[in-house]
């Protein structure tokens, strides 16, 4: 969903105090854009060959990171031959990211510090590779958005033999979760699924922010029962004019929809039980019900 360029949701009301961690992710999400007008203007960008080759020597890195190893061990771990592991420590040498203590080779400061960026950057890269449909849908201009905390993420996505993946995946959630809160910019599921709607009415305590018009279009069709969980407590309802996506916190995860604008219908789906996800996920969802009115039906009822 890419909302005109007037249409942004970023900038939230209300943002409750997040962790180091998360605001530090946050921050570098914010960021990143700037990133190399930054390196040019410090003139600290890296060569791209040797950027290149700091990234294939990754799987070496990432075994010296564990513990130090010789050259044999080096060979047996990485399946490679003498030439190689020789080929791979005298560079590794050269750019000083290992010493070699009791012939063993172990990373140096500078080789564990690039290690870690090395495994950072192709966590989230092949996060983004796989969240691809999800990222195609959502809005771009959501600045609480990071990639992360979603990095061992599941991911369904809608296939031709089988468009309605995701909205089982999200269904089966629900159903699994005795509380549910959620906004989106559209309906949850489609209104037909009425075994959908008899959960969040009458099973799952519920709480959902909906446009004003997704609002208006589920009270029509279950007027009844919208109104009677309403005074029960089971359910709330409000709404928002802008959201930016679909989010979902169940009991033990949450998750990120994305819709096709022209069918309605849930394209991808991605959800995690990842502590630093649930930290982010309720940051936004208060900054989002913050800025919400709560829906009353009483006067159709």
């Amino acid at each position: 969903m890419h909302p005109p360029e007037d249409d942004r949701t970023s900038d939230l009301v209300f943002k409750p105090p997040a962790s180091p961690i998360l605001e530090a992710v946050l921050q570098n999400a914010r960021n990143q854009k700037y990133l190399g007008k930054r390196m040019d203007a410090a003139g600290s960008r890296i060569d791209t060959a040797r950027l290149g080759d700091i990234v294939r020597h990754g799987p070496v890195l990432e075994a010296l990171r564990e513990e130090p190893l010789d050259r044999r061990e080096i060979e047996a771990r990485l399946d490679v031959s003498r030439a190689t592991s020789h080929r791979l420590t005298k560079w590794l040498d050269e750019q000083g990211f290992v010493e070699k203590v009791d012939s063993r080779f172990q990373l140096t400061g500078h080789g564990e510090a690039v290690t870690d960026e090395v495994l950072r950057f192709e966590a989230n890269v092949s996060a983004v590779h796989r969240m691809g449909p999800l990222l195609d849908m959502i809005c771009p201009h959501h600045a609480e958005f990071a990639i992360e905390p979603m990095v061992d993420a599941t991911v369904t996505v809608a296939e031709p033999e089988d468009p309605y993946r995701p909205i089982e995946r999200f269904i089966s959630l629900v159903s699994e979760s005795e509380t549910f809160r959620g906004f989106n910019t559209t309906h949850m599921a489609p209104l037909s699924l009425g075994e959908f709607y008899h959960q969040i009415f009458d099973a799952t305590e519920s709480e959902i922010i909906h446009p004003p018009h997704i609002v208006e279009k589920l009270s029509d069709t279950y007027p009844a029962r919208t109104g009677e969980a309403i005074d029960r407590g089971q359910f709330t309802l409000r709404t928002r004019e802008k959201l930016p996506y679909g989010l979902a916190l169940f009991d033990e995860r949450v998750g990120i929809g994305g819709y096709d604008d022209e069918t309605g219908l849930m394209q991808a789906f991605v959800d995690t039980d990842s502590p630093l996800a649930r930290e982010w996920a309720e940051r936004v969802y208060a900054s989002i019900k913050a800025d919400s009115t709560p829906f009353d039906n009483s006067g159709d009822r």
